[in-house]
C-alpha cells in the first residue's frame, strides 16, 4: 500500500495525463499537424514512466521489503520474480 503524500503525488500526475490525453485526442479531432501530436504522445509517455517510477519505488520499500524480511524463501522468490517480470515488460515495451 502506499502512503497518502505517495499515493496523492501519484494521483495529481495521472489527473496531469488524464488532461494531456484529452488534449491529445482534441489535437486529432482538429487535425493538428503530427508532429505535435506526436510531441504530446511522447509527453505523455514520460509522464506514464514516471507513474511507473513511483509506483515501483513504493513496491520496493513496502511489498518487497516486507519478503525480503520474512523468512518465507517463496514470498520472496515470488516478489523477486514479480519485479522482473515488470522489468522485462518496461525492456520490451519502454
Amino acid at each position: 500500500m502506499m502512503d497518502e503524500q505517495k499515493k496523492g503525488k501519484a494521483v495529481s500526475r495521472l489527473n496531469r495525463i488524464e488532461g494531456q490525453i484529452r488534449g491529445i485526442r482534441r489535437m486529432v479531432e482538429e487535425d493538428r499537424y503530427c508532429m505535435d501530436i506526436l510531441a504530446q504522445t511522447r509527453s505523455v509517455a514520460s509522464a506514464l514512466r514516471a507513474v511507473e517510477d513511483l509506483i515501483m519505488e513504493n513496491h520496493m520499500n513496502t511489498c518487497l521489503a516486507h519478503a525480503m524480511q520474512s523468512s518465507d524463501p517463496g514470498e520472496k522468490q515470488q516478489k523477486i520474480q514479480e519485479v522482473m517480470d515488470v522489468l522485462g515488460q518496461m525492456r520490451k515495451y519502454g
